[in-house]
């Protein structure tokens, strides 16, 4: 009898997990270093936590919390002595990670505390185009200041990380609001069911894609959309309605500078106390802003701007891309906000009983990468391979070794082909490694004491326009012969060479 043999298991990855490779890495990497660049040069520290927390100090803010698992990835830690497992989740985003290490370390920090971090996070949600279980962001947070001048700041160091990434005022955008505005509005019209609050919210949250008379109905009865799917309504009094919609009004108007935008929500009236105050504290976030000299096509005042329901206390802000995107199919499609944040002073008072003022900003790094690529912004991202030392006889293997070493030396990025392919062969390799050259070192050119250096970017962008084959033979394009001694400053004369996709 004969053990049962194994089946295979099939080569996948699991859902909403994706593998990247050169491309897409050196993309994330570079955004992640030119914006960390600009946290830094403001004053913001960088920060790491691990990628797990305690499930519980992930709170409220867990999506659909009523279990450890819901919205997050979480294992049971082992027992402990008392013969309790704690749930551990992988961090759902970096705000939270924050608030807990500010309330366990707040007595040793200096006050306030800035600071900026980046890295993968993850999210049990169903997965989608475009749309992962894990992705990569970049934050950076103000803890411990109520000033709407750390508004402003947080906002005026997000444009300049979107200039950073390559995005001037006409690509990017960053509007902001204030959630005491809606706060007030529905305090002030009676409105105080938590239900019918989050209903007119949703609703108001989708004027870019409904327009007014879509935002009207779901403020209303409720909305059939095109699919015959019924949407139950808020049904809000009408003069809440009528205010929300010269709320609206305001925020369709792109010329308005942002003072006049606060003009125009004052002059809709029905904000009560509370959304005076918010008015407040945008007009004061405006005049820091213009301290600052940010531009007022850069940041906008866009009172539909409702974001995080659950989680930001004040002052909300949104990136918006406005370049224009296609798919891989190259049909139009929009990417909408690639960032946003805001001001959150209950997060940490989960942790401390005490309510401590706090105000940041996220960048989607994953997303932003895949935005710019869409827009056909991604050209600089292409991958530049090693330098490929070609191999011919293992007898001369000691030229071969010394050449790739002299290279790396020199701070060339070098590999010496190790497989057991001839010479097309090991051509084919570098073009597909991305090889800005090939070192050639056959028994000729180390019996002259030359070195044939073959530039595949040039020979590529030749080769587009000698249609012949036989006068590709004749000119052999991007192709040097040299004297062996100045093999490093002729391949460097390739590699520091601009390099564009041919």
């Amino acid at each position: 009898m004969t053990d049962a043999v194994s089946p295979r298991p099939e080569a996948r990855s699991p859902r909403g997990f994706a593998d990247r490779r050169g491309r897409d890495l050196i993309a994330e990497r570079r955004l992640v270093r030119r914006v960390s660049a600009v946290y830094e040069r403001w004053g913001f520290e960088p920060l790491d936590t691990g990628a797990f927390e305690y499930a519980d100090a992930l709170g409220k803010f867990l999506p659909d919390a009523d279990r450890p698992n819901e919205g997050v990835f979480a294992l049971q830690d082992d027992p402990d002595e008392a013969g309790n497992g704690e749930w551990m989740a992988l961090r759902y985003d970096l705000t939270a990670p924050l608030a807990r290490f500010a309330a366990q370390n707040w007595e040793t920090l200096p006050k306030p505390f800035r600071r900026y971090a980046f890295g993968p996070v993850w999210r049990n949600e169903k997965p989608g185009p475009g749309r992962f279980r894990e992705f990569v962001q970049c934050d950076a947070d103000t803890v411990g200041s109520d000033r709407p001048e750390a508004d402003a700041e947080i906002i005026a160091m997000a444009c300049e990380g979107l200039q950073a990434a390559g995005l001037s005022p006409d690509q990017a955008v960053l509007r902001v609001s204030n959630r005491k505005l809606f706060d007030g509005l529905f305090e002030a019209g009676g409105v105080t069911d938590p239900v019918q609050r989050l209903t007119a919210l949703r609703a108001i949250d989708k004027f870019d894609r409904l327009g007014w008379e879509g935002v009207a109905a779901l403020l209303g009865e409720g909305r059939l959309d095109e699919s015959g799917d019924y949407t139950k309504g808020a049904n809000l009094p009408l003069g809440v309605a009528a205010t929300i919609e010269a709320f609206l009004a305001s925020a369709g108007d792109a010329a308005l500078s942002r003072a006049a935008t606060l003009e125009a929500v004052a002059r809709a009236g029905g904000l009560g106390a509370v959304g005076e105050a918010a008015l407040e504290e945008l007009a004061a976030i405006d005049r820091a802003l213009n301290a600052m000299k940010v531009d007022q096509s850069a940041v906008r005042f866009d009172p539909t701007i409702v974001r995080g329901l659950e989680y930001y206390t004040g002052a909300v802000f949104e990136a918006e891309l406005l370049l224009q995107t296609t798919d891989d199919k190259g049909r139009a499609v929009r990417f909408g906000s690639i960032g946003g944040g805001g001001r959150y002073d209950d997060l940490v008072a989960r942790f401390t009983g005490e309510r401590l003022p706090a105000t940041g900003f996220s960048f989607g790094v994953s997303r932003l990468a895949s935005a710019l690529r869409a827009a056909g912004r991604d050209s600089a991202d292409a991958v530049r391979g090693p330098v490929v030392v070609i191999v011919f006889s293992e007898a001369d293997m000691q030229h071969y070794l010394d050449a790739v070493a002299e290279l790396r030396n020199a701070g060339v990025a070098a590999e010496l082909y190790l497989g057991r392919a001839g010479m097309k062969a090991q051509m084919k390799y570098a073009d597909r490694r991305g090889a800005p050259a090939v070192v050639i070192l056959g028994g000729d050119e180390i019996a002259a004491g030359q070195v044939t250096v073959k530039d595949l970017d040039a020979g590529r962008a030749l080769a587009a326009g000698i249609a012949d084959n036989e006068a590709w033979k004749t000119e052999r394009p991007g192709q040097v012969v040299a004297s062996r001694g100045d093999l490093v400053a002729t391949v460097r004369r390739i590699v520091d060479r601009p390099h564009t996709d041919a």
